[in-house]
């Protein structure tokens, strides 16, 4: 045990996962007659040979509201073959045999919940598998034992050893995401346990699809043929766990049912290399094993933490293969996989529902359909959604493993590297609170407790972009005319005269950013900066993201630092850092094929700075990337404020996916989590420590709520008032356009915090710019 464990920890860390999942129980008939089974029913007993679609997508329905991942298909093998019962009622509803429904069923789940269906329909053939995989994110059946001679299988032909074997080997070819596992104390020996476990081996050697493996113990049941017989002892458990751990390859999940075991047993599993509860259910039984009901998740939970792990919830295809979906996954269920998954794709973590959204042509976006949405509206908390987050990490607690390392480190004035930031980005349970915690810490070194804010208007002046920008839900090309409404821009005046009217309601500061036109020439950038500046002297101009900036020099065909320049005197003070997205090649290839690339958008700042102009840091996160590109991106940042100190504070931007053409295409994930979105802001925090100052919170896509829980969490700043803000607004946030200085104060008192109004600099505000003439 104790080798096992260690082998489990080298392999997978604090992580102990587990599936939120519905038990949807599509027949008890079964031609087979296994010795310890009370699940198989009889017609004369079942009220129904099969559950009717009504039924199935009842149950899928509460199952998808109580917040679960997973609908579990199990059912007896092939009863048609043996009662005309099931033939008749299959041949009544079009169908010749139990897969065939079983297939219909699963794809219904899929489109009308979005639960992903996992099959666990037993030996099957080739055709059967394949016909499921079309609906089915992945499938199961146990081997449970290779002993020919069990008395428990007597009268259970689907039980044949080389049957099983031939069906896990088929699932491989196929490149199904399988689960399999064995059954302790049914008859066999220790010796036949390894058997079993070598031969599962040996089909993931061959073709690397067994996903997990389940060491499930034997129960007797009254009413069966082995009502008699001993239990598996929980030693005898044990050891079968820690020698499937020992035995199997390094990338197979272990798990052991929890409700089989009793609640003081729990840790024993645990220290015997399990890395994975299995499917839990919060609405229904264990069909299989209906007297024994699921443990609660705060006792999993707890189970877990006191073993110095952390729980999380996953999907029923675990990550390794979610992230070769062109492999492992039909086209049909690839976009449901994404939908259900965080950046590390495992299930996102958000309580409440998630369904599926639905819209009209969705494929067709940008080609001139109106997108309509439709269906139930999801209660989880969604960047820009108006639903404030639940509380993560509040109670750090005591934590162990490679996050409390790397946190002990940052203490020690340790830099931390990529490797350091992607292992704090890995956090779950307590272990997301020691991050905050560190984070905050260090905020309160860097820049005390102050929050602060400066009043300030973006002005967007077009929408109208010759980009294509995947995830953009403001700009407009024209073939996208009835997506988001009209095109427009505006005049000089216009902007000056917004401009006025800010510095009337007491701004210091403008945002100026749009749309890359196909009329402008260099030229308008200056003359738009030189507009306001006429207007408003003392405004702070705070504008042209780097693509504008590239864009207009090239334009004119002028270096960058004499453009700059020129944008400099006509009255631009700094640069956003929007355009950044993901400062990781790999990701703009999807994002924003056709826009600067990393080392272009590095470039500009970097002459910015050495022009005497400041900028900032954003990053749009939760949309295609994962984790160990985030790290990129704040490894980059921070490498190029330690040549010229010119950034001034990062901003986390959760991606807003609700009317992006890139989610709309089913080509991205619904944002981040919440437990992701802390993590960006606190570890941005930890990465940059002394370098960057500032960290701030955008309250446009985190709510007020959001943005008030972010302050615990290394945030110091709460960005701008920014009266007419459109583009989060495009991309379906509801967080309105505007908050005032008495709203943040709220914000910044709820955390215990003091408030104080700043400049774009972060400077003191001496008086409110005045207009000329």
């Amino acid at each position: 045990m104790d080798l096992a464990s260690r082998r489990r920890d080298s392999l997978f860390g604090t992580r102990v996962t587990y599936s939120p999942k519905v038990f949807i129980p599509l027949t008890k008939l079964c031609r087979d007659r296994c010795g310890y089974c009370t699940f198989a029913e009889s017609p004369r007993t079942a009220e129904s040979p099969y559950l009717t679609p009504g039924e199935v997508l009842a149950i899928a329905e509460q199952g998808a509201a109580a917040g679960c991942h997973e609908a579990l298909f199990t059912l007896g093998e092939a009863p048609e073959l043996r009662y005309p019962a099931a033939a008749a009622w299959l041949a009544e509803h079009g169908h010749t045999t139990t897969v065939g429904y079983l297939a219909e069923m699963a794809a219904l789940v899929l489109t009308e919940t979005g639960l992903l269906p996992h099959a666990n329909a037993g030996a099957l053939g080739r055709d059967e598998l394949a016909s499921l995989r079309t609906s089915c994110a992945s499938q199961g059946m146990m081997i449970e034992s290779l002993r020919p001679d069990l008395a428990a299988h007597r009268g259970a032909p689907d039980k044949d050893p080389a049957r099983r074997l031939f069906t896990l080997d088929a699932a491989g070819r196929l490149d199904i995401a399988f689960t399999t596992g064995i059954l302790v104390g049914i008859g066999e020996t220790e010796a036949d346990r390894v058997e079993a476990l070598e031969a599962i081996a040996a089909s993931h050697r061959a073709h690397g699809h067994v996903q997990e493996v389940i060491v499930q113990n034997f129960l007797p049941k009254p009413g069966t043929a082995m009502r008699d017989a001993a239990p598996a002892s929980h030693e005898e458990h044990l050891r079968a766990i820690a020698l499937a751990r020992l035995v199997l390859p390094d990338d197979v999940h272990l798990q052991a049912p929890p409700n089989l075991s009793e609640p003081d047993e729990l840790a024993g599993l645990l220290a015997a290399g399990i890395d994975d509860w299995g499917g839990v259910s919060p609405i229904t039984a264990d069909h299989v094993n209906p007297e024994r009901p699921w443990p609660s998740l705060e006792m999993l939970r707890a189970a877990t933490e006191a073993a110095g792990h952390e729980l999380a919830p996953r999907l029923t295809i675990y990550p390794e293969f979610a992230a070769r979906p062109e492999q492992w996954l039909d086209p049909a269920v690839r976009f449901p996989v994404l939908d259900r998954a965080d950046a590390d794709l495992l299930g996102r973590d958000d309580p409440g529902a998630l369904w599926p959204e639905r819209h009209q042509d969705a494929t067709n976006v940008g080609t001139g359909a109106e997108v309509v949405q439709i269906g139930r509206r999801s209660t989880a908390w969604f960047s820009g959604s108006g639903v404030d987050p639940v509380p993560v990490g509040r109670s750090a607690g005591a934590i162990a493993g490679r996050v409390r390392e790397v946190l002990d480190g940052v203490r020690l004035g340790q830099d931390p590297g990529a490797e350091e930031l992607e292992a704090l980005f890995a956090a779950r349970g307590r272990e997301v609170g020691a991050v905050a915690a560190a984070a905050d810490e260090i905020r309160r070194r860097v820049v005390g407790d102050e929050v602060t804010f400066v009043v300030n208007r973006n002005i967007n002046y077009t929408n109208v972009c010759t980009y294509k920008c995947t995830f953009c839900g403001f700009s407009k090309g024209p073939l996208s005319l009835n997506l988001r409404g009209a095109p427009y821009l505006l005049t000089l005046e216009d902007i000056a005269d917004r401009s006025e009217e800010a510095a009337g309601l007491g701004a210091t500061e403008v945002c100026l950013q749009g749309g890359i036109h196909p009329s402008f020439d260099g030229n308008f950038y200056v003359e738009v900066a030189q507009a306001v500046h006429d207007r408003v002297p003392g405004m702070h101009i705070h504008g042209f993201t780097a693509l504008e900036v590239l864009e207009g020099s090239r334009r004119l065909d002028e270096p960058l630092e004499s453009y700059l320049l020129r944008l400099k005197a006509a009255g631009l003070r700094s640069l956003p850092g929007t355009a950044a997205e993901i400062l990781d090649d790999e990701i703009r290839a999807v994002l924003c094929p056709d826009k600067v690339t990393t080392e272009e958008w590095l470039e500009v700042h970097r002459v910015a700075h050495s022009v005497g102009l400041r900028s900032n840091v954003t990053m749009m996160f939760g949309s295609v990337e994962r984790p160990r590109h985030w790290v990129t991106h704040l490894l980059r940042t921070r490498e190029l404020q330690r040549e010229t100190g010119g950034f001034t504070e990062f901003v986390g931007l959760p991606f807003v996916h609700m009317a992006a053409p890139i989610y709309l295409k089913r080509g991205a994930r619904r944002g981040p989590t919440w437990r992701e979105t802390v993590l960006v802001h606190a570890i941005a925090r930890i990465a940059y420590a002394d370098d960057i100052e500032h960290v701030q919170a955008s309250w446009v896509k985190l709510g007020r709520v959001g943005a008030q829980q972010l302050l615990a969490a290394g945030v110091d700043d709460l960005g701008g008032t920014l009266m007419d803000e459109n583009i989060s607004r495009a991309a379906g946030a509801s967080h309105g356009q505007g908050l005032t200085p008495d709203d943040l104060a709220d914000i910044a008192r709820e955390a215990g915090r003091p408030l104080r109004q700043r400049t774009t600099l972060y400077g003191e505000v001496a008086r409110v710019p005045e207009a000329v003439g």
